[in-house]
């Protein structure tokens, strides 16, 4: 009896085959294909059956495609066609079945060689910015004194930033809060600039809100100044103003003293020392003592043992002329603070440039 896998090597002519021969023929080279794949143990026999059965240029069933199947009359085509697509679903399916059943055994293999006690791959966890972290504590300080927080855009039009703040142009106080110009289209009248200080939300809160006014105003300015290890054009600031009837120098310099014993600690001590503020009548600079000597005089205090902290003083009369208060009812005090500067003396940083940089070895000390 000839060999199954002989056969595919002549014609169904020249094996004098019929269509009634057809599925007897295909029978046996199914046998032949499952007696081949009963013999296979390992990846390396799948593929050789892969081969030896679905291979391109030399598999089995190519063979019969090319000498059963294309030089058969119509009449058999149509029954070695559907004949030849079973069997090869067939093989198909073997091999489908035994690699899948292969790789998930591989894989159990290996879960169980699996140490679950063995530590997991540890992922870097974020956490808030030093600058967001003080922004947050100074926040909280003030809203226990019962201000609010309001926030505004950083572009903002000379009007609000100078000139209802009592800076008209060609103030000499312009010249140290020079700032960068937005060029407007053609036609619109007017400037835009970006803000110098957070001052302006104050102006746009009093003409929104009648009296009383209790609020803090955080957020970031800019200044062309050049950077450096104490300066950039680019900085942080919470603006607060507290207006009221019957608001007075006291209650300035109490709140002033409570926010700086609550950020600092309750050792440090505070001084007012004369300044100007276009804004403000009369004006101070708020001073502590340093953290560093204690008040004895060193470096960092330039031995004087004393560190200027923010300014602010009570609100001059002339800005609620901007904003339809009755200067002659309510009286009021405003303040600015660098947090910047409060995060760097608060945490001995020696460098504001270190908060723009994102080298994490900085950030990480402050988690």
């Amino acid at each position: 009896m000839t060999a199954p896998l002989e056969l595919t090597t002549q014609s169904l002519a020249q094996l004098g085959a019929t269509a009634a021969d057809v599925p007897r023929l295909f029978a046996e080279l199914r046998a032949e294909f499952d007696r081949a794949a009963a013999g296979v143990t390992d990846e390396a026999g799948l593929e050789a059956l892969r081969i030896a059965w679905l291979g391109r240029k030399s598999g089995i069933l190519n063979a019969v495609a090319d000498n059963w199947l294309k030089p058969a009359p119509t009449d058999l085509k149509r029954v070695v066609g559907p004949a030849l697509n079973e069997l090869r679903a067939h093989a198909e399916s073997f091999l489908k079945e035994r690699r899948y059943g292969a790789a998930a055994a591989e894989a159990a293999v290996k879960h169980e060689h699996l140490d679950l006690s063995l530590p997991g791959v540890q992922r870097a966890l974020g956490s808030r910015h030093i600058l967001r972290q003080t922004f947050d504590e100074i926040e909280r300080i003030f809203l226990s004194l019962g201000f609010s927080v309001v926030a505004g855009p950083e572009i903002e039009t000379p009007y609000y930033n100078f000139e209802a703040l009592n800076i008209p142009e060609h103030h000499p106080a312009r010249d140290t809060m020079d700032t960068l110009y937005l060029e407007m289209p053609k036609g619109v009248p007017g400037e835009l600039l970006l803000r110098t200080h957070t001052s302006p939300m104050q102006i746009h809160t009093m003409e929104r809100q009648q009296p009383p006014v209790r609020i803090i105003v955080p957020g970031k300015v800019y200044r062309r100044d050049n950077p450096d290890s104490t300066h950039s054009y680019m900085f942080h600031q919470v603006e607060g103003l507290a207006v009221d009837t019957d608001i007075t120098f006291c209650d300035f310099k109490g709140t002033m003293e409570y926010f700086l014993r609550e950020f600092f600690g309750p050792k440090i001590r505070t001084r007012l020392q004369p300044s100007y503020f276009p804004f403000t009548e009369p004006s101070a600079d708020v001073y502590g003592s340093c953290f560093l000597c204690d008040g004895a005089g060193c470096r960092v205090c330039k031995f004087s043992g004393w560190i200027e902290l923010l300014g602010a003083g009570m609100v001059d009369p002339a800005v609620y002329g901007f904003v339809n208060y009755d200067a002659k009812q309510l009286s009021g005090f405003a303040f600015g603070i660098g947090v910047d500067r409060m995060a760097i003396l608060k945490y001995g940083i020696n460098d504001i440039q270190l908060f723009f940089q994102n080298d994490v070895r900085f950030l990480q000390q402050f988690q």
